[in-house]
């Protein structure tokens, strides 16, 4: 998917989730991604180029 559907995405499943992990090759996937968490919150790790997570931390894993 090319951005912004993997932010998007990423939003609607973190509405119930408290933690998610997404792969992404669009180059500015991250970026979006990290933008959304900021955003919103929540902590933004890349766990390697294409691979990402997010973590809310108000709702109990």
């Amino acid at each position: 998917m090319k951005c912004p559907w993997p932010a998007l995405r990423a939003a609607r499943t973190m509405r119930e989730a408290a933690v998610m992990t997404i792969e992404a090759d669009d180059p500015i996937a991250g970026r979006e991604l990290q933008a959304l968490a900021r955003q919103r919150g929540w902590s933004f790790e890349a766990l390697g180029t294409q691979h990402f997570q997010l973590r809310r931390h108000d709702l109990a894993e």
